[in-house]
């Protein structure tokens, strides 16, 4: 495909990594359909970067000028350039050039300290075959939303806007401390007299073993109405939902059904992916960055949006909640790493400022990164003074990522409509994504109006 020249006023802060790029490319032609249209013939890119990394890219025949680059989640040691194939053919099918990298994950799935590096290079590697889009959008998903939220910060490598998908936004050091108060909280009231290890895994077979004892507890528990009241307890530090994919949603005062559902995720495996990504978080900072002493555990379930179903199934029970919340408090006594802590900062957070505007998108019932992550960033966002960057809207379905082709790319033309503008006006609003998404015609849309509640954490950074 015959090289294209294009230009723009925005200045590239990695030419000088650029040289450095080892682009042993390959060209493919593959073959591209959807439903809609016939085939259309894109050319597929590869190359690897100096650390290790590879990438891929995607580029149309019929390419429209707008370069994206996609920021996988956790457990991806692949390149990929789209958040799932159907958004990809549909995007290729828009004319859209598309890339990803693999991120550096030779020592730890957790590649926040390689990640916007990779992709910054990723752009100027695939720039420098495709010549200069006219616009670059970033797009993350998961752990690649917090990416993703980065490269939004920074603004660098020319990226002009970014959409957010169930991103990790609220970073390394909240995600690892409100875990930690609901594996405590597991450990400490269903398992008494059983040591559990909780933080500092020497190895993913430790973190395993973690994961087994705490679902073994979980399991056992949900047989007795004290197990479930403190499976409840448990559910609220880990801002889990009460409501489970492929379930109806239980009544605001069904307190049972919401409690069984909380516990439809444990028993799904969540906690299996917990312990398996503090492993991989505590490798790459080099450390334990979590913390619960002085942590007071009365004070942080007053704040969540699930302490009426806590006290509802303690009393339900005939347990005395505040007894188990002083034992909590008391016997609190973890703590972190500071030189983890201060890399977790540094490599895993965001929300300190934003340089382009930023949509983020979020179900509802997220049990992997809750929608309570949106409030945290969104709060840290306003004390940047960039709050008018950012607009941040709901999908009411269950489920971590699991949006619709339809909402994807109707999000994605949004943040388009707020770069062509100036403006986000009425356009980011659950309304008009409802309306824009429908109009696609492709697999529906669920965009409603919604606010998630606080984070329930108990400790400020």
């Amino acid at each position: 495909m015959a090289s294209l020249t294009r230009h723009r006023s925005t200045t590239r802060t990695l030419a000088a990594l650029a040289t450095a790029v080892v682009l042993s490319l390959t060209s493919a032609s593959v073959s591209t359909a959807t439903p809609q249209t016939a085939a259309a013939t894109t050319e597929r890119l590869s190359g690897a970067l100096p650390d290790g990394a590879t990438w891929i890219a995607d580029v149309p025949e019929n390419w429209n000028g707008t370069l994206i680059v996609f920021s996988h989640g956790f457990g991806v040691t692949t390149a990929q350039n789209a958040p799932s194939e159907a958004v990809r053919l549909r995007l290729l099918e828009e004319g859209y050039a598309l890339t990803g990298s693999s991120y550096d994950t030779s020592e730890t799935l957790w590649a926040l300290e390689s990640a916007e590096r990779d992709q910054l290079a990723t752009v100027e590697a695939v720039t420098a075959k495709i010549g200069e889009p006219t616009r670059t959008l970033s797009i993350g998903q998961s752990m690649g939303g917090l990416v993703n939220a980065q490269l939004a910060r920074s603004g660098a490598g020319g990226i002009d806007g970014a959409l957010g998908l169930c991103g990790l936004v609220a970073g390394a050091n909240d995600l690892e401390n409100y875990q930690l108060d609901a594996e405590y909280t597991i450990a400490r009231l269903l398992l008494t007299d059983t040591p559990v290890k909780l933080v500092d895994f020497a190895s993913q077979a430790e973190a395993t073993a973690t994961a087994q004892q705490l679902t073994a507890a979980v399991t056992a528990a949900q047989e007795t109405p004290e197990g479930r009241a403190r499976i409840a307890l448990a559910a609220a530090y880990l801002n889990l939902p009460a409501w489970a994919p492929g379930k109806e949603r239980p009544a605001p005062g069904d307190w049972a059904g919401r409690q069984a559902q909380q516990y439809d995720w444990f028993a799904r495996g969540i906690l299996s992916f917990v312990e398996g990504g503090r492993y991989h978080i505590e490798k790459a900072l080099g450390g334990n960055n979590s913390w619960n002493k002085g942590v007071d555990y009365a004070r942080v379930l007053s704040a969540s949006q699930h302490a009426p179903l806590v006290k509802a199934m303690y009393k339900e029970a005939g347990l005395d909640l505040r007894a188990d919340l002083t034992n909590l408090t008391r016997n609190a006594t973890i703590t972190a790493s500071p030189s983890a802590v201060a890399t977790a900062e540094r490599t895993s957070s965001a929300g300190q400022g934003l340089a382009v505007p930023l949509l983020d998108i979020h179900t509802t019932a997220d049990d992997l990164v809750p929608a309570e992550q949106e409030t945290r960033f969104a709060a840290r966002v306003r004390a940047s003074g960039d709050a008018a960057q950012l607009r941040q809207a709901y999908v009411e379905r269950a489920g971590h990522c699991n949006f619709t082709t339809a909402e994807t790319v109707a999000a994605l033309h949004t943040l388009e409509h707020r770069l062509d503008t100036g403006h986000w006006g009425a356009a980011a609003t659950a309304g008009a994504l409802q309306t824009a998404a429908v109009q696609l015609g492709l697999d529906g849309a669920a965009y409603v109006p919604y606010r998630p509640a606080p984070l329930t954490i108990g400790r400020r950074l």
